[in-house]
Protein backbone atom coordinates (compact mmCIF):
# COMPACT_ATOMS: atom_id res chain seq x y z
CA UNK A 1 0.00 0.00 0.00
CA UNK A 2 1.39 3.39 -1.04
CA UNK A 3 1.07 5.95 1.75
CA UNK A 4 1.79 8.99 -0.41
CA UNK A 5 2.47 10.11 -3.96
CA UNK A 6 3.70 13.35 -5.45
CA UNK A 7 6.50 15.76 -4.62
CA UNK A 8 7.05 15.89 -0.85
CA UNK A 9 8.44 19.01 0.81
CA UNK A 10 9.90 17.82 4.13
CA UNK A 11 12.65 15.57 2.68
CA UNK A 12 14.12 18.66 0.97
CA UNK A 13 14.67 20.26 4.38
CA UNK A 14 17.01 17.47 5.51
CA UNK A 15 20.62 17.98 4.47
CA UNK A 16 21.51 14.33 4.90
CA UNK A 17 19.77 11.00 5.30
CA UNK A 18 19.91 9.31 8.64
CA UNK A 19 22.29 6.33 8.58
CA UNK A 20 21.96 3.67 11.25
CA UNK A 21 24.32 0.77 11.70
CA UNK A 22 22.67 -2.63 11.90
CA UNK A 23 22.61 -3.48 15.63
CA UNK A 24 23.45 -6.85 17.11
CA UNK A 25 20.24 -8.66 17.95
CA UNK A 26 19.81 -9.66 21.57
CA UNK A 27 18.11 -12.84 22.72
CA UNK A 28 15.13 -10.99 24.20
CA UNK A 29 13.79 -7.47 24.66
CA UNK A 30 11.39 -6.15 27.23
CA UNK A 31 9.43 -4.12 24.63
CA UNK A 32 9.59 -4.36 20.86
CA UNK A 33 8.03 -1.42 19.01
CA UNK A 34 6.94 -2.25 15.46
CA UNK A 35 7.07 0.86 13.31
CA UNK A 36 9.54 3.75 13.21
CA UNK A 37 7.27 6.57 12.12
CA UNK A 38 6.27 9.34 14.47
CA UNK A 39 4.19 7.10 16.74
CA UNK A 40 6.89 4.44 16.94
CA UNK A 41 9.80 6.73 17.71
CA UNK A 42 7.84 8.76 20.27
CA UNK A 43 6.79 5.53 21.97
CA UNK A 44 10.40 4.34 22.05
CA UNK A 45 11.47 7.72 23.38
CA UNK A 46 9.00 7.69 26.26
CA UNK A 47 9.77 4.08 27.16
CA UNK A 48 13.50 4.80 27.15
CA UNK A 49 12.95 7.90 29.30
CA UNK A 50 11.07 5.69 31.75
CA UNK A 51 13.92 3.18 31.93
CA UNK A 52 12.34 0.46 29.81
CA UNK A 53 14.48 -1.82 27.62
CA UNK A 54 13.12 -1.15 24.12
CA UNK A 55 14.00 -1.93 20.50
CA UNK A 56 12.36 -0.77 17.25
CA UNK A 57 11.80 -2.67 14.01
CA UNK A 58 10.48 -1.35 10.70
CA UNK A 59 9.94 -2.92 7.30
CA UNK A 60 11.46 0.17 5.65
CA UNK A 61 13.71 3.06 6.57
CA UNK A 62 12.99 5.28 9.56
CA UNK A 63 10.65 8.15 8.74
CA UNK A 64 9.95 6.91 5.21
CA UNK A 65 6.22 6.37 5.70
CA UNK A 66 3.48 8.85 6.51
CA UNK A 67 5.79 11.02 8.62
CA UNK A 68 7.34 12.52 5.48
CA UNK A 69 3.88 13.53 4.22
CA UNK A 70 2.60 14.86 7.55
CA UNK A 71 1.74 18.56 7.33
CA UNK A 72 2.88 19.18 10.90
CA UNK A 73 -0.02 21.03 12.55
CA UNK A 74 0.13 20.28 16.28
CA UNK A 75 -3.22 21.08 17.90
CA UNK A 76 -4.97 19.91 21.01
CA UNK A 77 -8.34 20.60 19.41
CA UNK A 78 -9.62 17.67 17.44
CA UNK A 79 -11.47 16.95 14.23
CA UNK A 80 -14.40 16.39 16.56
CA UNK A 81 -15.03 19.51 18.64
CA UNK A 82 -15.10 19.32 22.42
CA UNK A 83 -18.86 19.86 22.69
CA UNK A 84 -19.46 17.23 20.00
CA UNK A 85 -17.20 14.77 21.78
CA UNK A 86 -19.04 15.51 25.04
CA UNK A 87 -22.32 14.57 23.36
CA UNK A 88 -20.67 11.33 22.25
CA UNK A 89 -18.78 10.11 25.34
CA UNK A 90 -19.89 12.42 28.14
CA UNK A 91 -18.56 15.80 29.19
CA UNK A 92 -16.12 14.60 31.84
CA UNK A 93 -14.34 12.15 29.55
CA UNK A 94 -14.37 14.57 26.62
CA UNK A 95 -12.76 17.31 28.72
CA UNK A 96 -10.22 14.84 30.09
CA UNK A 97 -9.29 13.74 26.56
CA UNK A 98 -8.81 17.35 25.48
CA UNK A 99 -6.61 17.96 28.51
CA UNK A 100 -4.52 14.91 27.61
CA UNK A 101 -4.07 16.33 24.11
CA UNK A 102 -3.01 19.72 25.51
CA UNK A 103 -0.52 17.99 27.80
CA UNK A 104 0.79 16.03 24.81
CA UNK A 105 1.53 19.28 22.95
CA UNK A 106 3.59 20.47 25.94
CA UNK A 107 5.35 17.09 26.06
CA UNK A 108 6.23 17.38 22.37
CA UNK A 109 7.77 20.76 23.14
CA UNK A 110 9.99 19.06 25.73
CA UNK A 111 10.93 16.27 23.31
CA UNK A 112 11.92 18.77 20.63
CA UNK A 113 14.14 20.65 23.08
CA UNK A 114 15.75 17.46 24.37
CA UNK A 115 16.63 16.02 20.95
CA UNK A 116 17.75 19.31 19.41
CA UNK A 117 14.72 20.03 17.23
CA UNK A 118 13.33 23.09 19.01
CA UNK A 119 14.17 25.22 15.97
CA UNK A 120 11.55 23.33 13.96
CA UNK A 121 8.95 23.11 16.74
CA UNK A 122 7.33 26.54 17.15
CA UNK A 123 4.40 27.33 19.41
CA UNK A 124 1.44 28.93 17.64
CA UNK A 125 -2.12 30.01 18.32
CA UNK A 126 -4.88 28.40 16.29
CA UNK A 127 -7.70 30.17 14.48
CA UNK A 128 -10.83 28.24 13.57
CA UNK A 129 -13.31 30.27 11.54
CA UNK A 130 -16.96 29.64 10.80
CA UNK A 131 -17.15 28.64 7.16
CA UNK A 132 -20.71 29.95 6.83
CA UNK A 133 -23.32 31.78 8.89
CA UNK A 134 -24.97 28.51 9.86
CA UNK A 135 -21.78 27.37 11.64
CA UNK A 136 -21.59 30.34 14.01
CA UNK A 137 -23.86 28.67 16.57
CA UNK A 138 -21.70 25.55 16.61
CA UNK A 139 -18.51 27.56 16.97
CA UNK A 140 -20.07 29.65 19.77
CA UNK A 141 -21.03 26.52 21.65
CA UNK A 142 -17.44 25.30 21.35
CA UNK A 143 -16.14 28.61 22.69
CA UNK A 144 -18.45 28.42 25.69
CA UNK A 145 -17.46 24.85 26.55
CA UNK A 146 -13.75 25.50 26.18
CA UNK A 147 -13.83 28.57 28.42
CA UNK A 148 -16.07 26.87 30.98
CA UNK A 149 -13.43 24.18 31.43
CA UNK A 150 -10.45 26.50 31.64
CA UNK A 151 -9.11 26.31 28.09
CA UNK A 152 -8.09 29.69 26.73
CA UNK A 153 -10.40 30.76 23.94
CA UNK A 154 -11.04 34.13 22.37
CA UNK A 155 -14.21 34.91 20.41
CA UNK A 156 -13.86 37.05 17.30
CA UNK A 157 -16.96 38.38 15.62
CA UNK A 158 -16.85 39.41 11.98
CA UNK A 159 -15.39 42.87 12.68
CA UNK A 160 -12.81 41.66 15.20
CA UNK A 161 -11.64 38.98 12.80
CA UNK A 162 -11.37 41.43 9.94
CA UNK A 163 -9.25 43.75 12.09
CA UNK A 164 -6.62 41.03 12.60
CA UNK A 165 -6.72 39.05 9.36
CA UNK A 166 -7.16 40.05 5.71
CA UNK A 167 -10.25 37.93 5.17
CA UNK A 168 -13.86 38.18 6.25
CA UNK A 169 -15.78 35.33 7.86
CA UNK A 170 -18.89 35.25 10.09
CA UNK A 171 -16.89 34.54 13.27
CA UNK A 172 -13.78 32.79 14.54
CA UNK A 173 -12.32 31.17 17.62
CA UNK A 174 -8.72 31.67 18.75
CA UNK A 175 -7.10 29.09 21.01
CA UNK A 176 -3.60 28.95 22.48
CA UNK A 177 -1.16 26.16 23.21
CA UNK A 178 -0.65 24.66 19.74
CA UNK A 179 2.43 24.41 17.53
CA UNK A 180 3.81 23.79 14.08
CA UNK A 181 6.61 21.31 13.40
CA UNK A 182 8.78 19.84 10.72
CA UNK A 183 7.69 16.27 11.46
CA UNK A 184 10.46 14.56 9.53
CA UNK A 185 13.22 16.51 11.27
CA UNK A 186 11.64 15.93 14.68
CA UNK A 187 11.27 12.19 14.15
CA UNK A 188 14.81 11.83 12.80
CA UNK A 189 16.25 13.81 15.68
CA UNK A 190 14.43 11.51 18.09
CA UNK A 191 15.94 8.52 16.28
CA UNK A 192 19.44 10.02 16.45
CA UNK A 193 18.97 10.76 20.14
CA UNK A 194 17.80 7.22 20.90
CA UNK A 195 20.45 5.58 18.74
CA UNK A 196 23.19 7.45 20.59
CA UNK A 197 21.62 6.27 23.84
CA UNK A 198 21.88 2.65 22.70
CA UNK A 199 18.31 1.97 21.58
CA UNK A 200 18.54 -0.49 18.66
CA UNK A 201 16.70 0.19 15.38
CA UNK A 202 16.25 -2.69 12.96
CA UNK A 203 15.42 -1.15 9.60
CA UNK A 204 14.20 -3.11 6.56
CA UNK A 205 12.95 -5.85 8.85
CA UNK A 206 9.43 -6.89 7.94
CA UNK A 207 7.28 -8.49 10.63
CA UNK A 208 5.30 -11.35 9.11
CA UNK A 209 3.62 -12.70 12.23
CA UNK A 210 3.55 -12.57 16.00
CA UNK A 211 3.12 -15.74 18.03
CA UNK A 212 2.54 -16.12 21.78
CA UNK A 213 5.64 -17.40 23.55
CA UNK A 214 5.04 -18.13 27.21
CA UNK A 215 4.46 -14.80 28.91
CA UNK A 216 5.77 -12.91 25.87
CA UNK A 217 5.80 -12.96 22.09
CA UNK A 218 7.82 -14.38 19.23
CA UNK A 219 8.08 -11.98 16.31
CA UNK A 220 8.56 -13.64 12.92
CA UNK A 221 10.37 -12.14 9.92
CA UNK A 222 11.13 -13.58 6.45
CA UNK A 223 14.62 -14.46 7.70
CA UNK A 224 14.48 -17.40 10.16
CA UNK A 225 17.64 -16.21 11.90
CA UNK A 226 16.02 -12.82 12.59
CA UNK A 227 13.22 -13.79 14.93
CA UNK A 228 12.72 -11.55 17.95
CA UNK A 229 11.55 -12.44 21.43
CA UNK A 230 9.91 -9.75 23.54
CA UNK A 231 7.93 -9.54 26.74
CA UNK A 232 5.70 -6.86 25.19
CA UNK A 233 4.93 -5.81 21.61
CA UNK A 234 3.62 -2.41 20.57
CA UNK A 235 2.24 -1.98 17.07
CA UNK A 236 2.80 1.62 15.99
CA UNK A 237 2.24 0.92 12.33
CA UNK A 238 0.41 4.09 11.30
CA UNK A 239 -1.95 3.41 8.42
CA UNK A 240 -0.40 0.05 7.64
CA UNK A 241 -1.84 -3.29 8.68
CA UNK A 242 -2.24 -3.99 12.39
CA UNK A 243 -2.19 -7.75 13.02
CA UNK A 244 -4.94 -9.29 15.13
CA UNK A 245 -7.22 -6.26 14.80
CA UNK A 246 -10.29 -6.13 12.61
CA UNK A 247 -9.85 -3.05 10.39
CA UNK A 248 -13.51 -2.53 9.45
CA UNK A 249 -14.03 0.27 11.99
CA UNK A 250 -11.19 2.24 10.43
CA UNK A 251 -11.66 4.32 7.31
CA UNK A 252 -8.74 5.10 5.03
CA UNK A 253 -9.14 8.23 2.93
CA UNK A 254 -6.81 10.46 1.00
CA UNK A 255 -5.97 14.12 1.25
CA UNK A 256 -3.91 16.66 -0.68
CA UNK A 257 -1.32 19.20 0.43
CA UNK A 258 0.93 21.87 -0.99
CA UNK A 259 3.99 23.88 -0.03
CA UNK A 260 4.32 27.25 -1.71
CA UNK A 261 7.23 29.41 -2.70
CA UNK A 262 8.98 31.27 0.15
CA UNK A 263 7.39 34.64 0.95
CA UNK A 264 9.24 37.72 2.20
CA UNK A 265 6.98 38.27 5.22
CA UNK A 266 3.72 37.36 6.94
CA UNK A 267 2.85 40.84 8.19
CA UNK A 268 -0.83 40.34 7.39
CA UNK A 269 -1.03 37.01 9.22
CA UNK A 270 -1.57 37.66 12.92
CA UNK A 271 0.93 35.57 14.87
CA UNK A 272 1.21 33.13 11.95
CA UNK A 273 -1.60 31.24 13.63
CA UNK A 274 -2.59 27.79 12.42
CA UNK A 275 -5.80 28.24 10.43
CA UNK A 276 -8.65 25.84 9.88
CA UNK A 277 -12.41 26.00 9.54
CA UNK A 278 -15.71 24.43 10.60
CA UNK A 279 -16.77 22.77 7.35
CA UNK A 280 -15.83 19.18 6.57
CA UNK A 281 -13.60 18.43 4.83
CA UNK A 282 -11.75 21.52 5.97
CA UNK A 283 -8.96 23.68 4.62
CA UNK A 284 -5.95 24.05 6.93
CA UNK A 285 -3.07 26.48 6.53
CA UNK A 286 0.24 27.08 8.32
CA UNK A 287 3.65 28.64 7.72
CA UNK A 288 7.16 27.18 7.77
CA UNK A 289 10.46 28.39 9.20
CA UNK A 290 11.73 29.16 5.69
CA UNK A 291 8.74 31.35 4.84
CA UNK A 292 6.50 28.99 2.92
CA UNK A 293 2.81 28.27 3.32
CA UNK A 294 1.71 24.69 3.78
CA UNK A 295 -1.96 24.06 3.14
CA UNK A 296 -4.10 21.00 2.69
CA UNK A 297 -7.58 19.61 2.33
CA UNK A 298 -9.92 18.31 -0.37
CA UNK A 299 -10.22 14.98 1.44
CA UNK A 300 -11.65 12.15 -0.65
CA UNK A 301 -13.20 8.89 0.50
CA UNK A 302 -10.80 6.75 -1.49
CA UNK A 303 -8.41 4.34 0.26
CA UNK A 304 -5.54 4.75 -2.17
CA UNK A 305 -3.27 7.55 -3.29
CA UNK A 306 -3.64 8.80 -6.88
CA UNK A 307 -0.92 7.98 -9.41
CA UNK A 308 -1.94 10.78 -11.73
CA UNK A 309 0.46 13.71 -11.44
CA UNK A 310 -2.06 15.80 -13.35
CA UNK A 311 -4.75 15.06 -10.73
CA UNK A 312 -2.42 15.99 -7.87
CA UNK A 313 -1.51 19.25 -9.62
CA UNK A 314 -5.18 20.00 -10.25
CA UNK A 315 -6.04 19.52 -6.58
CA UNK A 316 -2.98 21.55 -5.60
CA UNK A 317 -4.16 24.45 -7.72
CA UNK A 318 -7.56 24.37 -5.98
CA UNK A 319 -5.90 24.47 -2.56
CA UNK A 320 -3.73 27.40 -3.66
CA UNK A 321 -6.81 29.27 -4.84
CA UNK A 322 -8.47 28.74 -1.44
CA UNK A 323 -5.38 30.11 0.30
CA UNK A 324 -5.39 33.10 -2.05
CA UNK A 325 -8.98 33.90 -1.05
CA UNK A 326 -7.71 34.24 2.53
CA UNK A 327 -4.49 36.07 1.68
CA UNK A 328 -4.94 37.81 -1.68
CA UNK A 329 -1.85 39.98 -1.13
CA UNK A 330 0.54 37.00 -1.38
CA UNK A 331 1.93 35.99 -4.77
CA UNK A 332 1.81 32.22 -4.52
CA UNK A 333 3.14 29.40 -6.62
CA UNK A 334 2.94 25.71 -5.80
CA UNK A 335 6.45 24.32 -5.49
CA UNK A 336 5.52 21.00 -3.85
CA UNK A 337 2.29 19.04 -4.15
CA UNK A 338 1.43 15.61 -2.81
CA UNK A 339 -1.38 13.29 -1.86
CA UNK A 340 -1.36 11.03 1.18
CA UNK A 341 -3.51 8.50 2.96
CA UNK A 342 -4.92 9.25 6.37
CA UNK A 343 -7.00 7.10 8.68
CA UNK A 344 -10.05 7.92 10.74
CA UNK A 345 -11.89 5.85 13.31
CA UNK A 346 -15.65 6.01 13.16
CA UNK A 347 -15.81 7.83 16.51
CA UNK A 348 -12.88 10.20 15.73
CA UNK A 349 -10.74 8.88 18.60
CA UNK A 350 -7.46 6.96 18.38
CA UNK A 351 -7.06 3.31 19.32
CA UNK A 352 -4.49 3.03 22.10
CA UNK A 353 -4.06 0.20 24.56
CA UNK A 354 -3.69 -3.50 25.20
CA UNK A 355 -5.47 -6.12 23.15
CA UNK A 356 -8.39 -7.27 25.33
CA UNK A 357 -7.74 -10.96 24.66
CA UNK A 358 -3.97 -11.08 24.11
CA UNK A 359 -1.92 -9.92 27.09
CA UNK A 360 1.22 -7.87 26.45
CA UNK A 361 0.15 -6.97 22.90
CA UNK A 362 -0.46 -3.24 22.48
CA UNK A 363 -1.42 -0.76 19.78
CA UNK A 364 -0.87 2.93 19.19
CA UNK A 365 -3.03 3.87 16.22
CA UNK A 366 -3.43 7.64 16.13
CA UNK A 367 -6.16 7.92 13.52
CA UNK A 368 -7.37 11.43 12.77
CA UNK A 369 -6.02 14.89 12.05
CA UNK A 370 -4.05 14.98 15.34
CA UNK A 371 -1.87 11.95 14.74
CA UNK A 372 1.33 13.39 16.21
CA UNK A 373 -0.49 14.60 19.32
CA UNK A 374 -2.15 11.20 19.70
CA UNK A 375 1.26 9.55 19.30
CA UNK A 376 2.72 11.55 22.17
CA UNK A 377 -0.38 10.99 24.30
CA UNK A 378 -0.38 7.28 23.52
CA UNK A 379 3.29 6.83 24.30
CA UNK A 380 2.63 7.90 27.89
CA UNK A 381 -0.39 5.63 28.28
CA UNK A 382 1.48 2.63 26.86
CA UNK A 383 4.53 3.23 29.01
CA UNK A 384 2.30 3.04 32.06
CA UNK A 385 0.61 -0.13 30.80
CA UNK A 386 3.80 -2.07 30.05
CA UNK A 387 5.21 -1.06 33.44
CA UNK A 388 2.09 -2.27 35.23
CA UNK A 389 0.93 1.21 36.30
CA UNK A 390 -2.82 1.74 36.43
CA UNK A 391 -3.93 4.66 34.29
CA UNK A 392 -7.64 5.38 34.17
CA UNK A 393 -7.23 7.48 31.02
CA UNK A 394 -6.66 4.35 28.95
CA UNK A 395 -10.36 3.51 29.04
CA UNK A 396 -11.22 6.52 26.85
CA UNK A 397 -9.18 5.20 23.92
CA UNK A 398 -9.19 1.48 24.67
CA UNK A 399 -9.47 -0.98 21.80
CA UNK A 400 -12.76 -2.48 22.99
CA UNK A 401 -14.55 0.76 23.83
CA UNK A 402 -17.40 -0.49 21.65
CA UNK A 403 -18.56 -4.05 21.25
CA UNK A 404 -15.48 -6.22 21.15
CA UNK A 405 -16.79 -8.07 18.11
CA UNK A 406 -16.77 -4.75 16.23
CA UNK A 407 -13.11 -4.09 16.97
CA UNK A 408 -11.06 -7.17 17.66
CA UNK A 409 -10.63 -10.24 15.55
CA UNK A 410 -11.50 -13.38 17.51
Amino acid sequence: MELHNGNLYWPTTESEDIVLERPMKRERYDVLVIGSGMSGVLTAYTLHQDGVDVAVVDKGKVGAGSTAANTGLIQYSNDIMLHELADQIGEADAVRFYRLCAEAVDALDDVAATVGANDVYLRRDSLCFASCDEDVTKLKREYEMLTRHGFFAEWLDRDALKARFPFEKPAALVTKGDAEVNPLTLSRQVVRHLSKAGVPFFEETEVTDVVPDGDGWLVMTPQPHEMFYANHIIFATGYGASPLLDPHRIELNRSYAIATNPLPHFDDWDGQALIWETKRPYLYVRTTVDGRIIAGGLDEEKPETPHSEALIRKRAERIKQEVETLFPMYELTVEYAWAALFGESIDQLPFIGEHPDRPHLYYLLGYGGNGTVYSMLGSRLLSDLVRGIDNDDTRIVRLDRTRQSDTVRP
